[in-house]
C-alpha cells in the first residue's frame, strides 16, 4: 500500500480485486447452485447397500460423487473468498455457514462409501476392474482408501462422524472470526511521535520497520491486547486439541500425528526427523541471533528486533507492477508454458492485492477450477514481493493439476503443497543475487535468504514442535490452560534462538496470533516443503530442461502418486533426513558469507 490509512473495499481499484464473477455471476447463481447441489444427497444415498453389486454401479456412485464434489468446491470458494475479503459482512459469513451445511450434509448422506468399498474383497474389486475398464479412472482414489482399512468404523458410526464435522470446526470458524473480525488493536506511536493504525496487517511492516520505538510499541500493543484474552485464546486452542484426540481415538489410531500424517500418507518418521534434525542445528540458528545483535548493536536483542533489516539504506518500496515484473524474470528457468500462465494469473485478476478494512490477514492461494485465486495484503516491502511468488508457486501448482489430472486426483496433498511456492522464492533470491553487484546490496539479500531459513525451517519447526507437545499434553488428559501454552512456548523459544534473545511474557502469547495451529499439523510442512525446494531449484538450475521437464510432472501430479513418490519422481527423497540436512548446511554457507561481508 502507498499510504498508511487502511481502505474500505469499496476504495480498492477493480483489477487489484480478484474476479469472484468468475466463480458465479452473482450470489443469486450461487444460491440456486447450492439448493441443486444439497438435492444431490437423495440421489447418491440410494447407492447405499449396493456398491459392491457390480462394477457399473460402482461406476456410477463414483462418477456422480466425484461430479458433486466439483460442484460443492466451485460453492465453497465462492463463500469463501467473498467472506475473507471483508469478514464484517454477515451475509458472505451466512453463506459459508449455508455451504458447511450442506457439505456435512453430503458427508453424512455418502458416509457408507468408505465402509462399503473397504468390504469388497480384494479379488472381486480387481475383476470389477477387468469387467469395466472406465473405473480405472478411480483405482487410485479406492487403493488409497482401502489402505486405511484398520481405521474405518462401521457404516452407523461413519455416518455419525460425517454429521460431526460441522461441530468439529467450530474452534477454527471462532478463532477466525475472534482474530480477524472481532479484535482491535490501539493505535501505535512511532519514534517521531506519529500515530499508527495497529492490525494483523500492518503488524508485520512496522516489525521490519527501522524505527525501533515502532517496532516496540505496536510489539507489546499486539501482544499486550492478545494476552488480555489469553484464556479465551486458550480455550479455543484447548477445544480443538480436544476435537482432534476424538477423532483420533475413534478412529483408533495411536495418536492425533498418526491420524492427521496418516490422511496424506507421510509416515511419523518425516515429522519426527524433522524436529530432531533441526534440533541438532540450532547452533546454527545461535550464531545467527548473535550476528544479527551485534549488527544492530543493541544491549539486548528482543523480538521486536528479529525481523528489522540487519543492512540500512538499502530497502525500498516495490510497486506491484514492478514486483510481478520481478518475478516473472526471476522464474524463467521454468520455462515458457510455465511463466505463460503466471503471466495470464497476472492479467485475469487471479490475484487480490491490498488490505481493506475487516479483510482476512495473511495471504493464501485457493484454487478453484476455473482458476486459482490468490489473497495478498501487498505492502511493498520485498518480502511482500517474496510473497507474491510464494503464492503464485501454489497458484501453478493447483492449475496444472487440476488441468492435467481429473477431478477426483487434482488436489495434491498439503504435504506438497509448500513445495512449489519455496521453489519460487528460491528462484527469486536466486535472480536477484545474481543481479547485484553491490556489496551491501548482496549482503542485504542474503540476510533475506538467511530470514526465510529462520522462519521457515527453524521457526516452522518450532511451532511443529509446539503443536506436538501440546496434543501430547491432550492426549494425556491435560488441560491446554494459558499459563500451560505461554510456558511452553517461552521455553521452545528460548532453546530455538539461543542464549542471546530476550525471550519475554509478550512473546509467550504469540501461539494465540497463529491461525495454523488449527490446521492439524500443516505447519511443518512449510519446514519439508522448504528443504525440498531448496534441492528442486539447484536441481532446476544446474541442469536445465531436464530437471524442469521433471518438476512439472510433480507440479502436474495433484494426488496421483503418494506424496512421497511424487517428490521422488521430482529428484528428492523426504524420506530421509538429507534434504534437511543439506538446507541447514546452506544456511551455514550463507551465514559464513554474510559475516564475511559486513564482519
Amino acid at each position: 500500500m502507498d499510504n498508511e490509512k487502511i481502505r474500505q473495499r469499496s476504495e480498492i481499484s477493480v483489477e487489484d480485486t480478484w474476479a469472484i464473477e468468475d466463480l458465479f455471476e452473482s450470489v443469486e447463481a450461487w444460491e440456486q447452485e447450492l439448493q441443486s447441489v444439497a438435492a444431490m444427497k437423495d440421489s447418491l444415498v440410494a447407492f447405499a447397500g449396493h456398491l459392491a453389486d457390480d462394477a457399473k454401479t460402482l461406476y456410477d456412485y463414483l462418477q456422480m460423487m466425484e461430479q458433486t464434489n466439483s460442484r460443492a468446491k466451485r460453492l465453497a470458494h465462492y463463500a469463501m473468498r467473498l467472506a475473507d475479503v471483508d469478514t464484517r459482512v454477515a451475509k458472505h459469513q451466512a453463506m459459508t455457514g449455508q455451504f458447511m451445511s450442506v457439505a456435512v450434509a453430503l458427508g453424512a448422506a455418502t458416509s457408507f462409501e468408505t465402509p462399503e468399498v473397504m468390504a469388497i474383497e480384494d479379488e472381486k474389486l480387481e475383476a470389477f476392474f477387468g469387467e469395466l475398464p472406465e473405473l480405472e479412472r478411480y483405482r487410485r482414489y479406492l487403493q488409497d482408501m482401502r489402505r486405511r482399512k484398520e481405521h474405518i468404523l462401521s457404516g452407523m458410526e461413519e455416518h455419525l462422524l460425517a454429521s460431526a464435522g460441522e461441530m468439529a470446526q467450530t474452534p477454527s470458524s471462532i478463532y477466525s472470526t475472534f482474530t480477524n473480525a472481532d479484535m482491535k488493536f490501539p493505535d501505535v506511536v512511532d519514534g517521531a511521535g506519529k500515530v499508527r493504525p495497529l492490525s494483523q496487517g500492518t503488524f508485520v511492516p512496522y516489525q521490519e520497520s527501522e524505527d525501533r520505538v515502532l517496532r516496540k510499541n505496536a510489539y507489546e500493543a499486539l501482544y499486550g491486547t492478545l494476552s488480555g484474552f489469553k484464556n479465551t485464546a486458550a480455550a479455543m486452542l484447548n477445544a480443538q486439541g480436544k476435537q482432534l484426540k476424538f477423532f483420533a481415538d475413534a478412529r483408533k489410531y495411536e495418536s492425533v500425528l498418526a491420524a492427521s500424517l496418516d490422511q496424506t500418507n507421510v509416515p511419523t518418521s518425516v515429522y519426527l526427523n524433522l524436529i530432531d534434525t533441526v534440533h541438532k542445528n540450532t547452533d546454527k540458528m545461535h550464531r545467527y541471533v548473535r550476528l544479527r545483535k551485534k549488527l544492530l548493536g543493541v544491549d539486548e536483542l528482543r523480538f521486536y528486533d528479529v525481523y528489522t533489516q540487519l543492512v540500512p539504506g538499502v530497502d525500498k518500496k516495490i510497486p506491484f507492477a514492478e514486483a510481478k515484473q520481478t518475478v516473472y524474470d526471476a522464474l524463467a528457468p521454468l520455462g515458457e508454458e510455465y511463466r505463460k500462465i503466471l503471466k495470464e494469473g497476472f492479467d485475469d485478476r487471479w490475484i487480490d492485492v491490498y488490505e481493506n478494512e475487516g479483510k482476512r490477514s495473511g495471504a493464501y492461494s485457493a484454487g478453484a477450477d476455473v482458476h486459482p485465486y490468490v489473497l495478498l495484503n501487498y505492502s511493498g516491502t520485498l518480502d511482500s514481493q517474496f510473497t507474491l511468488a510464494h503464492e503464485m508457486g501454489h497458484a501453478l501448482h493447483s492449475y496444472l493439476s487440476n488441468k492435467t489430472q481429473n477431478p477426483i486426483d487434482a488436489d495434491y496433498v498439503i504435504f506438497v503443497a509448500e513445495v512449489a511456492s519455496t521453489c519460487n522464492e528460491a528462484l527469486l533470491m536466486e535472480h536477484l543475487l545474481a543481479k547485484t553487484t553491490d556489496k551491501m546490496e548482496r549482503a542485504y539479500l542474503i540476510n533475506h535468504f538467511l530470514e526465510q531459513f529462520k522462519s521457515t525451517l527453524y521457526r516452522q519447526t518450532m511451532f511443529a514442535e509446539f503443536e506436538l507437545i501440546t496434543g501430547r499434553m491432550v492426549a494425556e488428559g491435560k488441560t491446554l490452560t494459558a499459563e500451560v501454552l505461554c510456558d511452553t512456548y517461552r521455553r521452545l523459544n528460548e532453546e530455538y534462538f539461543g542464549p542471546d534473545m530476550v525471550v519475554d511474557e509478550h512473546i509467550a502469547m504469540e501461539w494465540a496470533r497463529i491461525p495454523h495451529f488449527y490446521y492439524d499439523h500443516y505447519v511443518f510442512q512449510y519446514a519439508t516443503g522448504y528443504s525440498a525446494a531448496i534441492a528442486l531449484s539447484r536441481k532446476i538450475l544446474a541442469e536445465g530442461e531436464r530437471a524442469v521437464k521433471d518438476y512439472l510432472e510433480f507440479l502436474s501430479g495433484g494426488c496421483s502418486k503418494s506424496p512421497i513418490e511424487l517428490l521422488r519422481g521430482a529428484g528428492v527423497d523426504m524420506a530421509s533426513p538429507e534434504p534437511v540436512e543439506q538446507a541447514l548446511d546452506l544456511f551455514e554457507e550463507l551465514l559464513d558469507e554474510m559475516e564475511a561481508l559486513v564482519g
